[in-house]
């Protein structure tokens, strides 16, 4: 198993109020799997997938990944989970404006070290991996939106994380687009990887093997 939560709670501090953001997420995700995480707006859904990548804690419950308790693990070993062990696709792409293609992918690599020969190795390898070769030296604004997510993907793949999350990769994207690139994570899947997409669009959902669906903070199906 990689992914056991027990009774995961968030909740958020808005000044007098507390919002509770999830209410007892009982979630196993076995390695391997493909999952689509549904919701509506404020569901919860962006939460838990925070959660799940290491980016925030419950406030109650308890998370383990890959057999180990999130919640006992230091600053230091949180940092490392994510930047070794968890690869992130964001709707927004998030890549740095001035750096060329292969720069925004080398930089996972760099927190991790390493020679800088292998670095840039490993970055051109993964960006031919998504169909980007011949767009290595290629800025974010000299791509198109397909091209940007396509780099973002590789950037997420560039330390072989154990678990790819990808909230709304398609939302910028058209609908062409969009199935390249959930083709795209379906071959990825096929080569083992554990992926959850995070998505409000139920034709992107039928690429998973299994749709979670969440509403209110809790799953209901």
């Amino acid at each position: 198993m990689l992914i056991e939560t027990k009774q995961i709670k968030k909740v958020y501090k808005m000044g007098n109020i507390d919002v509770n953001a999830l209410r007892g997420v009982n979630l196993n995700i076995e390695e391997g799997e493909f999952i689509a995480i549904m919701g509506p707006s404020g569901s919860g859904k962006s939460t838990l997938m925070h959660i799940l990548g290491c980016l925030d804690t419950p406030t109650s419950g308890t998370y383990l990944f890959r057999g180990r308790e999130v919640q006992d693990l230091s600053e230091d070993e949180l940092a490392n989970t994510r930047n070794r062990e968890v690869g992130f696709v964001f709707q927004t792409f998030n890549l740095l404006p001035r750096m060329k293609a292969f720069e925004n992918v080398e930089l996972p690599l760099m927190y991790s070290g390493g020679r800088a020969a292998a670095i840039r190795k490993r970055a051109l390898d993964v960006l031919e991996r998504v169909g980007l070769e011949d767009r290595v030296n290629h800025r974010p604004t000299e791509l198109s939106g397909g091209e940007r997510q396509r780099v973002a993907i590789a950037r997420a793949l560039v330390n072989n994380p154990k678990l790819v999350l990808a909230d709304e990769p398609t939302g910028n994207l058209d609908s062409k687009t969009g199935h390249e690139i959930m083709e795209l994570f379906r071959s990825l899947h096929k080569e083992g990887r554990t992926l959850i997409a995070v998505t409000h669009d139920p034709e992107i959902s039928e690429y998973a093997d299994r749709i979670v669906k969440i509403r209110d903070g809790i799953i209901i199906d």
